[in-house]
């Protein structure tokens, strides 16, 4: 029944693919979270089909068609085991960086950030980078400043003063704001009316037998 009992609702939607791995799904019920990231549709339709042919392929398999998260606002995922604990049990990490370039323009140096982490908002990054800035925290920022457009949806140039050191604080900042984040698997789903946390396989074998 629907909140006020006056219809029906499906307890089941049909799928034409596995719409959990690709989209992705972030939620708290009681007792239960979930936090799965979205994933490349045409992987995950090549692992699904690749299961369906090959019911006893391996991890290994899968994971040489699903490179990891395909998250939408790109970044950089790092950490092989914690991918591998993540899509063998259901529950793992990864940090997540942003793309980052460090070029010289008129002499100066200046850090360009192509892509940021998945939920990270650009303006609060922005903002704590000038914040950064302005206390002096660490020395050499001169602007921050956000260049996106319609072909970078996350781009922020950071001008440096012309002896500072680029790498330096590039690292400080990875360090001490959301240019580096550390993204937490839990693949909770629903089967058979049941939470389980899943593995890949798992999740796959779930789909392919609704």
């Amino acid at each position: 029944p629907n909140y006020d009992d006056r219809l029906q609702e499906p307890t089941v939607l049909p799928a034409h693919y596995p719409n959990l791995l690709v989209n992705g799904s972030t939620g708290i019920s009681a007792g239960y979270a979930t936090n799965i990231p979205p994933h490349n549709i045409n992987e995950v339709i090549d692992a699904t089909t690749h299961r369906i042919d090959n019911p006893n392929c391996h991890l290994e398999t899968i994971l040489n068609i699903v490179k990891g998260p395909d998250f939408p606002t790109g970044g950089v995922v790092e950490g092989k085991e914690g991918l591998i604990q993540a899509y063998s049990t259901g529950r793992g990490k990864v940090v997540v960086k942003a793309k980052t370039e460090i070029i010289k323009e008129r002499g100066t140096h200046q850090i360009v950030v192509h892509e940021i982490p998945y939920e990270v908002l650009k303006e609060q990054l922005r903002k704590k980078i000038e914040d950064i800035k302005i206390d002096k925290k660490v020395d050499g920022i001169v602007d921050v400043r956000d260049e996106s457009d319609k072909e970078n949806m996350a781009k922020l140039i950071i001008e440096l003063k012309k002896e500072a050191n680029a790498e330096l604080i590039l690292n400080y900042l990875l360090k001490n704001t959301d240019l580096q984040v550390t993204y937490n698997f839990n693949m909770v789903e629903i089967v058979n009316r049941c939470p389980k946390q899943l593995g890949i396989i798992e999740m796959l074998d779930a789909y392919i037998e609704h």
